[in-house]
């Protein structure tokens, strides 16, 4: 597979049983991965520059996973160089009182990012068709009134994600979704790493070892909801996350590609704001 081929496509369905979660690296050594990240981290930068001067468009970057599949990390480092003032991380974990009062889409929209801003979501309203469907005494806690019976809930709130993702997209805000794709191997590695090392023991939860008997129930969710929820206009991306910079560099080059294709261009001076920068000039020279 390529690259490109990461991006799950517009038909046919996706197998998530088949799709791999590691793939030869795109780098050929450490420095490699280095110069390569730092080249994308830049390019990155630059078009965050231009996205922000042009005050047309907003970006959108979903972050799902299982634990220990490298979010934060991706996170860090794809955007090291990305100027905090025009990003806004949220990490969406168990709603609040208020939040579950309300739909389960709410407490998502007030973290939507403004025009000319990068907004991330560290996990996202996709919870809702996720964790709460792999354990749907939670639904309980929503007080949904009459919960429809067997799929017909889930095939609601995918048509309410996916309505509400055109209606973004229509107004200015792209949307790429990425699922780091962990093997069930790997994750246990990961997690004896966290035990094993004192500075990462804080990272070790418990629960993230009982959550692991629900493997096959979050491969199918995942599955179903990534089928269900894929577009042209709001893509989702199945990145093998096995290898850490193999991931990393993978999304780095998604989120260049896609803002690479909205064309971003600093504002253009008409001629009077020219001749009046002209004039500034020439008082600060003298």
């Amino acid at each position: 597979m390529s690259r490109k081929d990461f991006k799950a496509p517009d038909k046919g369905r996706v197998r998530l049983d088949r799709w791999p979660t590691r793939v030869a690296p795109i780098y050929k050594s450490n420095e490699d991965y280095e110069h390569r990240l730092r080249k994308s981290v830049e390019e990155l930068s630059e078009l965050q520059s231009r996205l922000y001067a042009s005050d047309r468009y907003a970006v959108l970057l979903i972050f799902q996973a299982l634990d220990a599949a490298g979010k934060d990390g991706t996170i860090r480092h794809v955007l090291s160089g990305v100027n905090p003032q025009g990003c806004d991380v949220h990490t969406f974990k168990q709603p609040s009182a208020a939040e579950l009062a309300h739909d389960f889409l709410w407490r998502s929209y007030a973290a939507l990012p403004a025009r000319g801003r990068i907004g991330i979501f560290n996990r996202s309203y996709y919870e809702e068709v996720l964790v709460v469907r792999v354990h749907p005494e939670l639904l309980a806690r929503e007080g949904v009134p009459e919960a429809p019976a067997g799929h017909t809930l889930w095939k609601q709130r995918y048509h309410a994600i996916t309505r509400m993702e055109k209606h973004l997209y229509r107004n200015g805000t792209r949307i790429l979704k990425f699922f780091l794709h962990i093997s069930k191997e790997e994750q246990r590695r990961r997690f004896l790493a966290r035990i094993d090392d004192p500075s990462k023991n804080w990272k070790f939860n418990p629960q993230d070892v009982e959550e692991r008997k629900h493997w096959k129930e979050y491969m199918r969710a995942y599955e179903q909801c990534i089928n269900a929820t894929r577009a042209k206009h709001a893509p989702w991306f199945v990145i093998p996350a096995d290898d850490k910079e193999n991931a990393r560099l993978m999304v780095a080059d998604a989120i260049v590609r896609e803002m690479r294709a909205l064309r971003l261009e600093y504002p253009r001076l008409d001629a009077q704001h020219l001749r009046d920068l002209r004039a500034m000039r020439e008082t600060l020279e003298n």
